[in-house]
């Protein structure tokens, strides 16, 4: 038999797709399974994207650019001059097969094996994979439930940078937790990362879903960070087209898009079916987001409003994104969350959701919490919280909690 790499052996499983297989035996055994793990939402992609691939009149479906192709470089642009970043041009952006791309390129482009990132947590469980990849050391600062996840001081930022400290990765709003970055605290991240002539790293694909009349503020609205920024961007949630896979690395630093444009090459290019879809996606006149965000805001009422009325249950109003982190008056909520698929249902029915162990560096301090995606209709969140409810008062009395 081949060895296996020890790259591969320390690659960190998904805590969003690693309890599927159990999801697809109970769904074999008839159990309807509400899906509050993962991030895919029911909304329907804009018609203008879908009417694009559909009215495709190519002969050839040729590579792309490996920076990405033009008119959707100038879409790109356009998006962010409506934002008031109007200095930029399409020479800024470096077009990627979805956002995760985008934060493997910047991973690589920075840091060297052995080098560090710091980011708060909670954080999208991916950065572990994405930086486990290259070898390089998450360096992780806990937030807090009891203060819905609020930036950690920032004198906890600066015991930990290092020689060795490449950047600092946020993403806002925040994956799991919904938590919004204040212009306040952006600024302190940007006083720091200038101090220490280090880069942050802003994941910012939910940008356009933020609530209660609040507004996404970018850290390209912090001109001094030219040299030491990176945002993260992507087409997967801002239009619910999460299987275009098209994302992009947007900086104002030549050296590091030179740097980044490297490994573009290396990957040739991204998708040019998604590309069309996405620059046609860009067409509308926000109508669609607007939309999108009345349902997402209404949706996370709904459920955080009956998460909290649950006897033990603590659920702090994400400001944005589609994703809150509860915790639950269980021992293990990886033990639950396989016992909800393995051995429970309410009327043929049960809920999957996504245990929060796998989104800290330590998975203990996530033990009793889960994260939940308010993808889902009114109707299914409602089925989904009452199942919760009597889930938590079988799921005690048989492990007598």
């Amino acid at each position: 038999m081949p060895n296996i790499s020890n790259r591969a052996q320390q690659m960190p499983p998904s805590p969003v797709r690693k309890l599927v297989p159990f999801a697809l035996q109970a769904k074999q055994r008839g159990t309807k399974v509400y899906h509050l793990n993962i991030g895919q939402p029911d909304i329907e992609t804009p018609e203008t994207a879908l009417n694009a691939l559909k009215n495709i009149d190519l002969k050839v479906l040729e590579y792309a650019l490996s920076e990405g192709n033009i008119e959707y470089r100038k879409a790109l642009t356009e998006y962010y001059h409506s934002l008031d970043f109007t200095d930029l041009t399409p020479d800024h952006f470096i077009v990627t097969n979805g956002g995760s791309e985008a934060l493997n390129f910047a991973i690589s482009t920075l840091c060297d094996d052995e080098d560090e990132v710091i980011i708060p947590e909670p954080y999208y469980a991916n950065y572990n994979g994405f930086t486990s990849t290259f070898n390089v050391k998450v360096v992780a600062i806990p937030s807090s439930i009891d203060t819905g996840f609020a930036l950690p001081p920032i004198e906890e930022f600066e015991k930990k940078i290092t020689a060795k400290t490449r950047a600092i990765v946020i993403c806002n709003p925040g994956n799991p937790t919904g938590y919004l970055y204040t212009r306040e605290e952006l600024q302190k991240l940007a006083e720091i990362a200038l101090k220490y002539d280090i880069v942050v790293i802003s994941d910012e694909v939910y940008r356009e879903y933020v609530y209660d009349g609040k507004q996404q503020v970018s850290m390209l609205a912090f001109p001094e960070l030219a040299e030491n920024c990176i945002i993260i961007d992507s087409e997967s949630k801002r239009y619910s087209m999460c299987g275009v896979r098209i994302g992009c690395l947007i900086t104002r630093s030549k050296k590091i898009r030179d740097a980044a444009m490297l490994f573009a090459q290396a990957r040739l290019s991204p998708v040019l079916l998604g590309q069309i879809a996405a620059t046609a996606a860009h067409q509308n006149d926000g109508a669609y987001i607007r939309a999108v965000r009345e349902e997402y805001t209404h949706r996370r009422n709904v459920l955080v409003d009956l998460l909290n009325s649950i006897p033990g249950v603590i659920c702090p109003k994400p400001k944005g994104a589609f994703y809150c982190v509860a915790e639950l008056p269980v021992d293990d909520t990886e033990k639950f969350a396989q016992w909800l698929l393995e051995k429970y249902t309410l009327n043929n029915e049960t809920i999957m959701v996504a245990p929060a162990g796998g989104f800290y560096s330590d998975p203990e301090l996530g033990k009793k919490q889960v994260r939940i995606a308010y993808v889902l209709k009114e109707e299914d969140l409602r089925k989904s919280a009452e199942i919760l409810r009597n889930a938590l008062e079988k799921y005690r009395l048989e492990f007598n909690l």
